[in-house]
């Protein structure tokens, strides 16, 4: 049996491999490689930075099959309430929007997306390629909130369209839809559900037939296929062999970017071809082995990097700014897609988060902490922004007002001087603090700022988060 990626003897992680992916521009023709094939150790290092750079298309395949075996494509799935602290499907939740998301298949034809009127309530349905990439999000901040229909279509597809309908084109046949409402707390879900209700997709034939809506068939369950594992785990547990061949089989329908044309030249002298097999059986010995050993390095490093963070804002907060749309830098794009596939553009979205106070000492729920936004210093949101708390698992913690997570949306008590004050403590604080309280465990906690449309200063980074101050 061969070993797993995951399972290979300990290689030297590539931090550096990570930055070379990210930037380089080689000259997309190399004479010599195309007579001579590459030395065991250049084959080594080919198949770690093809990996790379492969590694969310990979992910977001296995992602897509295991969805699509409860949703059919073309389909949205709602999510009606928000996440509770019994919540564990996903890490670091958030209980400010209420999600519908669909797999489209492009393959065949184009999908119109239809939106009603949200009237003015904030939006987004942002369209992710196969890349990872977000090549477009309709929504409030972009097309409005008047209702609206857009077709959008899979690379090279031509044809007429609708009169009066707007084109959208996806480089890659699959997308991810993964849509947002604004919900204001439990009793605004009747009217978000309203709006879901009216969310369609529909395949572009039966939209000119006169059908608003046509039903897909669920995708068929593959016997061998593992329901139980999360994505992430899946990819790790696949040897070089299975990883290199799901690659090659996904390129037709999702080519790369032109941008990519030095990456292709690689997957060209490593001898990898779209829509072919990947075989280290016909390859010497020595030689499937650096293939191996070339893909185990990449995933430590992509590993290795997603635990180490980066993009530090100051005050104790990281936040990142170049999210959603990746150009070349595959090593950031591989590292996102690790810990967090789905990462909106900041544009629509910028997440700060931080586990420390402004001493550099780790939050502690046995610690009372405060939070303090000068008058005009509030998160710069133009839709609205939310302080979401997480335990050491990253889920909500279960506390007596179920309250997880505060924001603009809530009835805030503000200082007199139009200052605010959050209370992140365990105990619950004196009654006129109640109002600003978020809960947190009696032991480890961390924290995520979440500003939804958020303004120039903080996409330029002159605006930061407050220090997390302690109280006592």
């Amino acid at each position: 049996m061969k070993p797993s990626i995951r399972q290979m003897a300990g290689v030297a992680a590539l931090a550096v491999l990570l930055g070379a992916c990210s930037a380089t521009h080689e000259p997309a023709t190399a004479p010599v490689a195309a007579v001579q094939p590459p030395s065991n150790q250049a084959m080594k290092a080919l198949s770690a930075e093809v990996f790379t750079y492969a590694y969310p298309l990979v992910l977001m395949d296995v992602t897509r099959e295991l969805m699509s075996l409860r949703t059919p494509p073309n389909t949205f799935s709602h999510k009606r309430t928000f996440p509770d602290a019994s919540f564990t499907e996903v890490v670091t939740p958030n209980a400010d929007t209420l999600y519908s998301s669909a797999w489209l298949d492009l393959s065949k034809e184009p999908v119109v997306l239809s939106v009603p009127d949200t009237r003015g309530r904030y939006y987004l349905m942002p369209l992710m390629d196969a890349w990872t990439n977000v090549f477009a999000s309709p929504g409030k901040r972009t097309t409005g909130t008047q209702r609206g229909n857009f077709v959008i279509t899979g690379p090279g597809w031509e044809g007429p369209l609708p009169k009066g309908m707007k084109q959208i084109k996806s480089p890659t046949a699959m997308v991810w839809l993964i849509g947002r409402t604004q919900a204001n707390g439990k009793k605004d879900f009747p009217a978000v559900h309203r709006l879901q209700d009216q969310y369609r997709l529909t395949p572009l034939s039966a939209w000119q037939m006169g059908v608003r809506a046509a039903p897909e068939k669920p995708a068929p369950r593959s016997p061998t296929l593992d329901t139980q594992s999360p994505p992430v785990e899946q990819v790790a547990a696949m040897d070089a062999q299975a990883f290199f061949s799901r690659f090659a089989s996904l390129l037709p329908a999702n080519p790369p970017a032109a941008a990519d044309a030095a990456m292709v030249e690689k997957m060209r002298r490593m001898g990898l071809e779209p829509g072919v097999p990947f075989k280290t059986t016909v390859l010497e010995p020595s030689t499937a082995r650096a293939v191996q050993e070339g893909a185990t390095a990449a995933l430590q490093a992509i590993s290795e990097m997603s635990r180490k963070g980066s993009a530090d804002a100051g005050n104790g907060w990281v936040m990142h700014r170049d999210l959603g749309n990746y150009g070349v830098n595959y090593g950031r794009r591989a590292v996102t897609a690790m810990v967090g596939l789905g990462a909106n553009l900041p544009e629509d979205a910028i997440y700060a988060s931080t586990r420390t106070d402004a001493a550099g000492k780790a939050l502690q729920g046995s610690t009372s902490y405060v939070l303090h936004f000068a008058k005009d210093q509030l998160p710069p949101a133009r839709a609205f922004w939310s302080l979401s708390l997480y335990n050491q698992r990253q889920a909500f913690v279960e506390n007596p007002i179920g309250r997880y997570a505060i924001g603009s949306r809530d009835h805030l008590r503000y200082n007199r001087d139009g200052s605010l004050d959050i209370y992140i403590q365990h105990e619950r604080p004196e009654r006129g603090r109640v109002a600003n309280w978020l809960p947190a465990p009696p032991d480890a906690l961390n924290m995520t700022l979440r500003a939804y449309w958020p303004e120039q200063a903080l996409l330029d980074g002159t605006w930061m988060p407050p220090p997390v101050e302690r109280a006592n």
